[in-house]
């Protein structure tokens, strides 16, 4: 845990914007960047899918705790969302969220080879969150991620994809981009200014 703390129960839904962030190869470099550039005041939960190796602990939460002003945690069930703060799916498990903002994991089995899997994340920040949910695709190989980013459009909410030109590795953006259903494609110093503005702040 760093600097999140527990949100009591409010008996209602989560009322702020959710941004749910996926990428694979290239995304600790990518999200250092994102985050870094982000405000502490930003008025949006965070969600983040990075493809991981299940075997494995991570440590990528401490790592971008280090590299963000915004409190940051390896996601568990019952975790509430807050505005300003990031949580990242833990590996080998689905990260999911309630309209209440409450936190489950899932070991259903992978989607596209992966889990966490970004399709996952994103269609359940479209079903509980609607038009304020933003999905955020980065770098990263294969094509997880692009059917989430139409479900998170067809719920009315926004999409923005990192541009080839700043992706290391441009399959996810690419898959997403060829849905068809992208507002923004954007170079990487760019998403957070457009993250702020969405999210009702000033870039």
């Amino acid at each position: 845990m760093t600097g999140i703390a527990d949100r009591k129960a409010q008996g209602g839904p989560f009322t702020k914007p959710v941004i749910g962030i996926a990428t694979s190869a290239g995304g600790l470099s990518a999200l250092s960047q994102l985050l870094s550039a982000l405000p502490p005041t930003l008025d949006a939960a965070i969600l983040v899918v990075q493809h991981l190796d299940p075997a494995r602990p991570s440590h990528l939460a401490d790592i971008l705790a280090r590299r963000t002003p915004l409190p940051v945690k390896q996601a568990a069930s019952k975790d509430r969302l807050q505005p300003g703060a990031v949580f990242i799916a833990p590996p080998g498990a689905h990260l999911l969220v309630d309209p209440e903002g409450t936190i489950s994991l899932s070991h259903r089995p992978p989607v596209h080879f992966v889990r966490p899997a970004a399709d996952r994340l994103f269609e359940s920040i479209a079903g509980s969150f609607g038009p304020r949910a933003v999905a955020v695709v980065l770098t990263g190989t294969g094509h997880d991620g692009a059917t989430g980013a139409q479900a998170v459009k067809r719920a009315g909410g926004r999409v923005i994809v990192q541009d080839e030109s700043t992706s290391e590795f441009f399959g996810m953006p690419k898959s997403a981009i060829d849905a068809g259903q992208v507002d923004l494609i954007l170079p990487l110093d760019e998403i957070a200014p457009a993250l702020v503005v969405l999210c009702g702040g000033a870039a």
